[in-house]
């Protein structure tokens, strides 16, 4: 997948829908980033493409520090842009501040196509390569632009196939174990739970056992001879389409928006409603 392809394309959305809210009425408000206008919402993605854009040029193999403000280029004229803490920051979202975003987003953006993602680089992950975070933005600039969409009042675009559906993936690979850590999950005691997707090929099947996340993708013999009919063995089978899969493992959307939703809410709830939206 070109996932610089699209990177690009998510940020130019996303800037577009923040410079449309730049209008000098008040910023709107993120529903699915409780405590946030839209100028912290563009606060913080900017200033994580400004702090990997310096990771990656200077080849950082150690967490950078965040009190170094020189890490975000901030331009001199900036008092009336949001506080990177607290919220939510209203008031009119400044055309500075958007114009800061986009100049970030295209330096890293020029990083990603000129850097081999083989690069070591320091991550939160275990891999630690640049290639790591041409995927995690790539991610994270489709969910940021959908949340600064939903944020203007008008429906917000779903993401891409090809994208959600890596996204999925890369949940159960990378950001379920995460927050599983971070959080202080308890122990998984073999819950199964198959995801399937109702807009084209698309089957995962995922068991939480103790400290491990058992991860298959693709249907088997027997979920093509069942013809998607539920499985048994599963505690809970979700359905939907690529996006709404994505939006809802990464806690935009509530399962009640899925096509289907069988089995033991209780169970469902407990892994999968561990941290509130990033």
């Amino acid at each position: 997948m070109d996932y610089s392809a699209h990177f690009h394309r998510e940020i130019l959305a996303f800037e577009q829908t923040a410079r449309g809210a730049a209008d000098g009425t008040d910023a709107p408000l993120i529903p699915s980033c409780p405590g946030w206008t839209m100028s912290d919402l563009v606060l913080h993605l900017g200033g994580v493409h400004r702090l990997l854009a310096r990771v990656i040029q200077d080849r950082l193999t150690e967490q950078p520090d965040l009190t170094d403000i020189t890490l975000f280029d901030l331009p001199e004229d900036h008092a009336d842009w949001p506080r990177p803490t607290g919220g939510p920051h209203h008031g009119p979202v400044p055309v500075g501040l958007v114009d800061w975003f986009a100049e970030g987003a295209a330096r890293l953006e020029a990083l990603f196509r000129s850097v081999d993602p083989r690069v070591p680089v320091w991550t939160w992950s275990a891999e630690r390569t640049t290639g790591f975070w041409l995927r995690m933005q790539t991610i994270e600039a489709a969910l940021h632009r959908w949340d600064a969409e939903r944020a203007t009042g008008r429906r917000a675009r779903p993401v891409e196939p090809e994208l959600a559906v890596d996204a999925v993936t890369q949940t159960f690979e990378v950001m379920a174990p995460a927050r599983r850590t971070w959080r202080e999950a308890p122990a998984g005691a073999g819950e199964r739970f198959r995801f399937r997707r109702t807009d084209g090929p698309g089957l995962w099947t995922v068991r939480f056992d103790g400290d491990d996340i058992h991860l298959t993708t693709g249907a088997t013999a027997e979920d093509a001879a069942d013809g998607g009919t539920a499985d048994p063995a599963c505690d809970v089978e979700l359905a939907g389409t690529a996006s709404d899969l994505m939006l809802y493992l990464w806690q935009r959307i509530p399962a009640e928006r899925l096509d289907e939703v069988t089995g033991d809410r209780a169970v469902l709830d407990r892994y999968f409603t561990l941290v509130p939206p990033v």
